[in-house]
């Protein structure tokens, strides 16, 4: 589809961030981005997938190219602010200080760079306490830092860091 991620490891290339984070789990399971328990992994895939799936996709650029110029900033707002409205309900009963529980978990890989994007598109965080904690949480992390998404080669000269 010629998109990115796409990750080259082991004799393979490995495309889409979820089966890429799920291989790396698999294959060095340190630090861990699944929990243990099948309860809390299950929350952690339901929220990666809530924002992979039901939140990223519908505000990339290839979506945006065809709703239009005009019409891209207020695309972008209503389909962040609609995911961030069911992702904060979810985030209310399993967040610690991160996604689920206490320790850094798949689900905070993807909320990260959806907050980056709300951001760009200027969608109003005030009625998403839950998901603004977390990510302040997260960007105190040096792994979060280095790979936020206004540190990446290819970012926009005006997004970046």
């Amino acid at each position: 589809m010629k998109q990115v991620p796409a990750l080259k490891i082991d004799g393979i290339t490995i495309g889409q961030s979820l089966a890429i984070i799920e291989y790396l789990e698999e294959t060095r399971p340190t630090p861990r981005l699944l929990p243990q328990d099948p309860k809390k992994r299950a929350h952690v895939r339901m929220i990666s997938d809530l924002i992979a799936s039901g939140i990223q996709p519908l505000q990339n650029l290839s979506v945006l190219k065809q709703v239009g110029q005009e019409k891209q900033l207020s695309w972008a707002q209503q389909v962040i602010s609609s995911g961030f409205n069911a992702l904060e309900r979810i985030l209310q009963s399993t967040a610690g200080k991160y996604c689920v529980g206490d320790e850094v978990s798949m689900a905070d890989l993807c909320l990260v760079p959806q907050v980056a994007n709300a951001d760009r598109y200027k969608v109003d965080l005030t009625p998403y306490p839950t998901i603004s904690r977390i990510n302040k949480s997260l960007l105190t992390l040096e792994a979060f830092q280095v790979s936020h998404p206004c540190r990446q080669p290819d970012t926009p000269p005006e997004l970046r860091a």
